[in-house]
């Protein structure tokens, strides 16, 4: 099959369409200004729905609607946008509603400024919004991911009844690369929901709520949400390991900043220092057994997170190794993005650090 040059929200897109997305609500915020400018084109010539809302506010509530009624629903914005956006999706995962969230990632806190950065991994992976809830949160390093993991999205969303977020960094949605697409899906081929408002006569009346009064009812909903939690983590852990059966020292990133890493490996092997990367496909549920099964061997000295943050996945690769090796972090915010020999340095020193303390 031949590759398209797509930049990254363009891709993003693609993947939506193709797997059956057939309604889009956002609202403008750079930098994803190009993946409701996409779907304003596409959605009318698929018979799907565009709105462009009054706000982020307004584009979740829609969200709800349409992806209560059955159809396959997406919404976008970065980071400020999406802090709008809490608690609709709060509400949407509460209902047990399946639809996707792109978050192409800014700079913060605040307003802040429109260049890359990692500074909402909390906010993803850990809720977000009011209450206990998860989104499967899937995170790309390629615009062909970007493609791929989106497509992939309404699938997950659809089997577990849970929003899924797409967290991408603003290289990844500004980047071009080929990407080859999946092939177009009937909506024939989407399995039906059985639980949709669909408004068809005849049908038992069906009700998707997310105001539960009574203690005695809520309780029970979730500890149900907590079991589907449960098993997305038992089934859908995902993470691409690279030369790290016998490294002395783990690298980890996810996103743009995991190809910097990937090179900042590749280094540090040509200087003679054994180092390995992690990178974490689903950011939640986190990969955890990856990291695990690194630390347990005795080659491996120590880890290091590199993230554009002050320092928030580390948090997560800290509990997957249990405390058995030393993990450190290496971070970048405000927009800047590390290079390669910023990544080999920090690496070098928490190696040396790791081998005095041992």
């Amino acid at each position: 099959m031949s590759k398209i040059l797509l930049h990254g929200t363009e891709a993003i897109c693609e993947g939506a369409i193709r797997n059956g997305c057939r309604a889009f609500f956002g609202y403008p915020i750079t930098p994803q200004n190009e993946v409701p400018e996409y779907m304003s084109v596409k959605m009318p010539q698929l018979g799907g729905v565009f709105v462009q809302a009054e706000s982020e506010v307004a584009a979740i509530n829609m969200v709800y609607g349409a992806a209560g009624a059955g159809v396959r629903a997406m919404t976008s914005s970065s980071s400020p946008g999406v802090s709008l956006k809490q608690e609709g999706i709060s509400y949407i995962a509460c209902a047990r509603i399946p639809c996707v969230v792109v978050n192409i990632m800014r700079a913060g806190p605040g307003l802040g400024g429109i260049l890359p950065a990692q500074g909402d991994y909390f906010q993803a992976t850990k809720g977000g919004g009011h209450g206990d809830y998860h989104l499967i949160v899937l995170a790309p390093s390629s615009v062909q991911e970007a493609c791929d993991l989106t497509y992939a999205a309404f699938d997950l969303s659809d089997k577990y009844r849970v929003p899924c977020m797409i967290l991408a960094d603003g290289m990844i949605g500004q980047l071009m690369e080929p990407v080859e697409l999946p092939p177009l899906r009937p909506l024939s081929d989407i399995p039906e929901k059985k639980w949709a408002t669909s408004g068809h006569y005849g049908k038992e009346r069906r009700v998707l709520n997310s105001l539960i009064i009574k203690p005695e009812e809520l309780e029970p909903h979730v500890n149900e949400l907590q079991r589907t939690y449960d098993e997305i983590y038992a089934n859908e852990r995902k993470s691409v390991s690279y030369l790290t059966e016998d490294a002395e020292i783990v690298l980890t990133a996810y996103g743009t900043v995991a190809r910097i890493v990937k090179s900042a490996v590749n280094e540090l092997r040509r200087q003679g220092i054994k180092a390995g990367c992690i990178r974490p496909v689903t950011l939640y549920p986190f990969p955890d057994e990856a990291f695990a099964a690194c630390a347990a061997r005795d080659c491996t000295k120590a880890f290091l997170s590199v993230e554009l943050s002050l320092g928030q996945m580390v948090e997560d690769v800290r509990l997957a190794v249990n405390g058995k090796k030393p993990v450190y972090f290496y971070g970048r915010t405000g927009g800047n993005v590390p290079e390669e020999g910023e990544i080999v340095e920090a690496a070098k020193k928490f190696l040396q650090q790791a081998e005095e303390v041992k």
